[in-house]
């Protein structure tokens, strides 16, 4: 019989029970792949890995009349590791729409989530979708819209929030080990999910409640984490930070958001590791954390997707 202890209650996100069970309270819908008649964008389901398993949802714009290479867009999606899905309504719209505003193709990575599967396994995860993908560099994987369409010279990473952390984690790996085939050309950090011991900004007028679902967070993700100066917590104890690979970073925060110096703090650290590239802090006033998937259609959040679709065909952040 499961339990009713409740170890965690991180509401209104998930509740976490005594025998590890996780009601989520969020992000469970799902929706199928589709051609959508908005934007025109394609989209269908792969299997990476059955074993373990990892799959994807792959995007791609409207066909034009003279074929040509797009950028491809690797995605993990957020969700505090523990929620949502690459398969979410949330996730299918935001990745529909960038699709069609950059003219790019996309990969969005269903990855393994806490507290059943704590990191590093959304790490993991991860992994084996980039080097899957990679894989179609020469033009001859398993997928026909990779081998054709993808152009692996323009590759970019992205993600928001948790999805933010592992995508640093991806650069960085590809950065120390190496993807044959693969050209990083770019890193998008959506309102990244880092914090640390000592606040930071304005993390010191957080109300403790605010404060400690943030904290607590870390710890049902990554039970094994040394503390919130983790490496995988606080880019500034990264000792790898130097090795990410990307030309450059994209960093976007949002004023009203609790982890808004986090992002500034990322920009600082990467800085200050030795990484030759150049990263810049864009912020969106009088927004939240993640408010261009909670309200798409408003003003700000077209807007928004306008500006990483200009990141992602290499022209200005602003």
């Amino acid at each position: 019989m499961a339990s009713t202890e409740i170890a965690y209650n991180l509401s209104p996100m998930l509740i976490v029970y005594k025998d590890g069970r996780a009601e989520r309270l969020v992000g469970n819908e799902l929706v199928h792949p589709s051609l959508d008649p908005l934007t025109v964008v394609e989209s269908k389901d792969i299997v990476i890995s059955p074993e373990t398993p990892v799959s994807a949802r792959i995007y791609r714009p409207k066909p034009t009349a003279e074929p040509h290479k797009l950028p491809l867009l690797i995605y993990i999606h957020g969700g505090g590791f523990c929620i949502e899905s690459a398969f979410s309504p949330t996730y299918h719209h935001h990745l529909n729409s960038l699709v069609a505003e950059a003219n790019v193709i996309a990969i969005s990575v269903e990855y393994r989530r806490a507290p059943e599967h704590p990191l590093p396994i959304a790490y993991e995860d991860s992994w084996t979708a980039l080097k899957w993908v990679a894989a179609h560099s020469a033009g001859t994987g398993p997928e026909e819209w990779l081998n054709k369409i993808a152009d692996f010279n323009r590759v970019y990473f992205a993600g928001d929030s948790a999805g933010a952390n592992v995508a640093n984690k991806m650069a960085i790996r590809v950065g120390m080990e190496g993807v044959a085939g693969l050209n990083l050309k770019g890193l998008m950090l959506v309102h990244p999910y880092f914090w640390g011991e000592k606040l930071i900004g304005d993390e010191e007028k957080l109300k403790p409640e605010e404060r400690w679902f943030i904290e607590k967070l870390w710890y049902v993700a990554c039970p094994t984490i040394s503390g919130l100066d983790d490496p995988i917590v606080n880019p500034e104890f990264e000792p790898n930070l130097g090795k990410v690979t990307a030309e450059r970073v994209a960093v976007y925060v949002a004023e009203k958001d609790a982890l808004k110096d986090r992002g500034r703090f990322y920009s600082e650290c990467l800085k200050k590791s030795g990484w030759g590239g150049a990263v810049e802090v864009t912020e969106t006033k009088g927004q939240g954390h993640v408010f261009h998937l909670f309200n798409p259609t408003s003003d700000d959040a077209v807007q928004f997707v306008g500006k990483l679709a200009a990141f992602l065909n290499g022209g200005p952040r602003d």
